[in-house]
């Protein structure tokens, strides 16, 4: 057991190394509990899939919906939700133990793309009445850490929200020993039923193929008039009958079939999340900033050459280049907002990424904050991201809820940590279910430009798609 102390704003708290295993096991521990979240590197990669980190026992749970903000399950009097958690934040502002995983506490959840309607000018109508939080985060004292490089994991105890230096101690001591305890029941995590799959009638698009078409026509007809140059526009699934497996075994299914380095499994209350997103959203250490924003895809072949085929024509795609463009432009503009002048640049440039399912063009575009500004300035200023509104963003925005007939929830929104050393992870809810009060349903959707074809569009959605469906035990053929 290791203990760190310090009377200088640094970690008072406890860490011990516990056995390295899949995270999955850990997980299947904290399953039954009302809020948990796992932040899971299913596809490894050193640079952007090496940690994991799964968060248990809040110290604090909080949520914004349309009665406004609870804390702790109470309808608590605020008039700005966002102030509220900032202050929250603040006052538990600490810093990190070294030479650990970088996420050792803070304030972690998701949020709704829905959330848009209050950071933006767009009509409320389509979610008048919702019952849906625009955000949902917890604050964690607790963090298992997994270091997948070095193959060692950790528990770490901040002893938070105590301040005072004694009490904090003996806080994080207790519920170090706590989470050990609880841990001791570890064990593999039992094999999938692979034979096990869901009713194909009961899964139903709030789209036909010829609607969908006609909704990109539409589309491309404000792109034609000016009005826009780019937007992200999705058809919604829905599973209408009960799922034969719990959550925590179809995020198993999702992270077998198509491992992600920005997976998540969360559980707030009667909401999961399941995602195996590829896009990392916003990335904040020491105020270093970087956005990696996905546009252009290809399907996957299992035949090597047209799998290679394919990532070529990709990669030489005017179409596809100039999606991307337009988002580099645009997060360069968001970034601007937040961070200091003429230090934005962009390292990479429609580079080649490949996953189980899709090729893709990634960019990377990079900063430094201004000061006066933290993550959360950075987060509110390019909410939602541009890879999955359009161009300009705040008239995509308005165009989506016009043509969209459904509320997207958290598709498209964000998922992430914010430590409370001032870092920040998040993703962007893509190649995601969501459950809510025990009903599922999953997005895909794409970028429209002024050339796009409305068929090749729909069939775009379905590639994305594919594995979505896969994991439930369907298929597009």
């Amino acid at each position: 057991m290791l203990k760190k102390t310090s009377k200088n704003n640094t970690f008072l708290g406890m860490v011990n190394a516990i056995d390295y295993r899949d995270p999955i096991d850990y997980v299947e521990v904290f399953k039954d509990d009302e809020v948990c979240l796992l932040f899971d590197s299913a596809l490894f990669h050193n640079q952007l899939g090496r940690y994991s980190f799964l968060a248990v026992v809040p110290f604090m749970c909080l949520h914004h919906d349309q009665l406004g903000l609870w804390v702790d399950g109470q309808l608590t009097p605020c008039d700005d939700p966002l102030k509220y958690l900032r202050e929250v934040h603040q006052r538990y502002r600490s810093e990190t133990i070294d030479g650990l995983p970088p996420f050792q506490g803070g304030v972690a959840g998701f949020w709704s793309y829905d959330w848009s309607y209050h950071l933006h000018p767009i009509s409320q109508s389509m979610i008048e009445g919702s019952q849906d939080p625009y955000w949902a985060v917890a604050c964690y004292d607790l963090v298992i850490s997994f270091d997948h490089y070095l193959k060692r994991a950790w528990i770490i105890s901040s002893g938070l929200p105590e301040e005072s230096e004694i009490i904090r101690e003996k806080r994080a001591r207790e519920r170090l020993l706590y989470l050990l305890s609880r841990v001791e029941t570890v064990s593999d995590t039992p094999k999938l039923d692979w034979s096990i799959s869901i009713k194909p009638k009961a899964l139903i698009s709030n789209f036909s193929k010829q609607s969908y078409q006609a909704m990109v026509s539409q589309a491309i007809e404000a792109i034609a008039q000016g009005d826009i140059f780019e937007v992200n526009l999705s058809q919604c699934f829905n599973y209408q009958a009960a799922l034969p497996y719990t959550p925590l075994q179809l995020y198993q299914r999702l992270r077998s079939i198509n491992p992600a380095p920005f997976a998540a499994y969360l559980r707030y209350q009667s909401l999961y999340i399941l995602s195996s997103s590829p896009e990392r959203f916003l990335h904040v250490c020491n105020g270093h900033v970087e956005t990696r924003p996905i546009k252009g895809t290809r399907k996957r072949s299992f035949d090597v050459k047209e799998d290679h085929r394919l990532a070529e024509e990709l990669l030489n795609s005017p179409k596809d280049r100039a999606e991307n463009t337009m988002i580099v432009d645009l997060m360069r503009n968001d970034l601007s907002r937040v961070c200091q002048p003429h230090h934005i640049k962009v390292p990479q440039y429609c580079g080649l990424e490949s996953y189980a399912g899709v090729h893709h063009l990634v960019s990377v575009v990079q900063g430094k904050l201004q000061a006066g500004y933290d993550a959360l300035d950075l987060f509110t200023q390019c909410f939602p991201g541009g890879s999955i509104s359009g161009a300009p963003k705040i008239r995509s925005l308005q165009i989506i809820d016009t043509l969209e007939p459904v509320t997207r929830g958290p598709y498209c929104g964000s998922i992430g940590y914010w430590g409370f050393d001032g870092s920040m992870d998040t993703s962007i809810l893509i190649r995601s279910y969501v459950i809510i009060r025990g009903q599922l349903s999953f997005h895909v959707g794409g970028a429209i430009l002024l050339h796009s074809d409305p068929e090749e569009e729909y069939s775009e959605t379905l590639t994305k798609a594919r594995l979505l469906l896969e994991a439930l035990g369907l298929s597009t053929e």
